[in-house]
């Protein structure tokens, strides 16, 4: 058994701030018993009892106690644990903190603890020593494209367990685009009857793209969706949704036509991939409709920041149309292009008197109108945005696409599928610090944190998911958590293929090898368009 605590823990669950080794082990085995923080003890019982065949038993003062006391530990989603060879004990100011510590056990006990059943029986040894953790920032997520490529109600949940499992609390579900419209709203039943289905999908990137005449689609109900919030509450995950709008909005279009600037043309799911030129108009009517959408969305989940969306959407439908430009000029407007940020803001000023706060990409700084107070920025197309968010007193997200989109390739490697965007690896996003070198120290607590995005284009399944997402996604959740200075790259590597990647294998995580893709994992003859 190797004593070196720091060792076995893979920092994205992640590596202690302190740690104190001792030579001892602890030996879990059946007559171990558990106590302590009720929703842990439950999930530490079924999920790793359930894989170890330890039947920990509940007891007033176990083996393993699991303790609140924020007056002892100072910060949310902080724990300390101590393991000594008569039990553990875990300390944690809050219940994420509780939750934490239990999945930083599970990977003490080795890829074993993974499984969903037992494989091997016998005792269960445990490194001894004591640790404290805490993450560095408050939002360490994920950003998941249900739009491009539906995804079954069963892969959402597995990809909550594995977020959770990387200690990321944020699951950002991007629900509306173009290519599709996944959320049910009662009394607009057009938005999933058609909105949710198109007849095919473009295949590969660049001009040489081909289209594949399968229809795709899907759609959650109000049950599914509860039910997913419900599940991510339960691993400490709080599931931000986005509905896109004034752009990206072709699907809802196809649904109800009048929502567009020419309400007797009828368009159809787009089946290609980018920016699609048809957005929505600015009558009251179609604010109202989007309104009635929000009320919904806010009735199914309870995060307190809602997406709005706002990227990537032409003027030109606007500039081109009568009753848009006399719309611009009813309201005040300089020109047709400035509804972007007014219907931006009447959504927002919606949320905000919902008891909400609104998160927008960073295109709403350029759209002509304030943020409401409490508006959330993403900085998406660099930094930049990021800095011009908190230099005008609005928090940000750091997601910019040359550091953190994992849907982009990951090498050079020939055999890399559908590669496409900038090259990012390993090392890339492991390297990357959410706080700009040139932000003024008074200002870096408005960066609340960072998120991955996985946007689907191009991973047309839970598999192609799996792939783009892992390892990069372990690199990020350590980027999440610890600061520059406490990261180092050898190590993690070390790390991550010695301890974690048996993890995930366990798991039946069909991550991306670290030498290079499974000839089963490349898409020969599928284009890319590399940046």
């Amino acid at each position: 058994m190797n004593h070196e605590v720091s060792c076995p823990l893979h920092a994205v669950v992640p590596r202690p701030m302190s740690v104190r080794p001792r030579p001892e082990t602890l030996v879990l085995d059946a007559d171990t018993t558990i106590a302590g923080e009720e929703d842990t003890v439950r999930w530490f019982r079924e999920t790793v009892g359930g894989a170890t065949g330890l039947p920990l038993r509940e007891t007033g003062d176990g083996d393993i106690t699991f303790r609140i006391t924020p007056g002892e530990i100072h910060g949310p989603e902080s724990y300390r644990m101590s393991i000594t060879p008569e039990g553990v004990s875990v300390r944690a100011h809050d219940p994420a903190g509780a939750h934490y510590a239990a999945q930083t056990l599970r990977q003490l006990l080795g890829a074993g603890a993974w499984r969903e059943s037992v494989v091997r029986t016998g005792p269960w040894p445990l490194p001894c020593g004591e640790l404290e953790d805490r993450p560095r920032f408050s939002w360490r997520g994920c950003h998941l494209d249900l739009a491009r490529h539906f995804l079954p109600k069963r892969e959402v949940l597995r990809f909550v367990e594995l977020l959770a499992a990387h200690k990321l609390n944020v699951l950002h579900l991007h629900l509306t685009d173009d290519q599709g419209w996944r959320i049910e709203v009662p009394g607009l039943p057009r938005l999933t009857e058609v909105g949710a289905w198109r007849s095919g999908s473009q295949l590969g990137a660049g001009p040489t793209a081909e289209y594949l005449a399968r229809p795709h689609g899907g759609y959650y109900t109000s049950e599914d969706l509860i039910e997913i919030v419900s599940y991510a509450a339960e691993h400490h995950i709080t599931v931000v949704p986005e509905v896109d709008v004034p752009g990206h909005c072709q699907a809802a279009i196809a649904s109800y036509p009048g929502l567009g600037t020419a309400p007797h043309r009828r368009l159809d799911v787009w089946t290609g991939w980018g920016v699609s030129e048809h957005v929505l108009n600015a009558e009251e009517s179609t604010v109202d409709f989007f309104r009635r959408v929000f009320d919904h969305v806010v009735s199914v989940f309870p995060s307190p920041v809602v997406c709005v969306g706002g990227d990537e959407v032409p003027a030109t439908e606007w500039e081109n149309d009568r009753r848009c430009r006399e719309r611009s000029r009813e309201l005040g407007l300089s020109e047709p292009a400035a509804l972007h940020g007014w219907f931006l803001r009447r959504m927002a000023e919606h949320l905000r008197d919902r008891g909400r706060r609104a998160l927008g990409w960073d295109e709403i700084l350029d759209a002509g109108q304030e943020l409401p107070p409490g508006g959330i920025v993403a900085s998406w197309r660099g930094e930049e945005g990021g800095k011009r968010a908190v230099a005008s007193g609005h928090d940000t997200i750091m997601c910019p696409e040359q550091e953190v989109y994992l849907d982009h390739r990951q090498a050079d490697h020939p055999g890399e599928p559908v590669p496409v965007g900038y090259l990012r690896t390993l090392e890339d996003v492991h390297a990357y610090d959410p706080v700009p070198p040139d932000m003024p120290s008074g200002s870096a607590h408005r960066v609340l944190g960072t998120q991955a995005q996985l946007w689907t284009e191009h991973l047309d399944s839970a598999s192609r998911v799996d792939y783009a997402a892992f390892p990069r996604l372990c690199a990020l959740a350590e980027v999440a958590w610890l600061t520059a200075s406490a990261r180092n790259f050898a190590e993690f590597h070390r790390r991550l293929a010695t301890y974690h990647l048996p993890r995930l294998e366990a798991l039946g995580v069909e991550f991306r090898p670290l030498d290079g893709p499974h000839p089963w994992q490349t898409r020969p003859g599928v284009p890319g368009k590399p940046r």
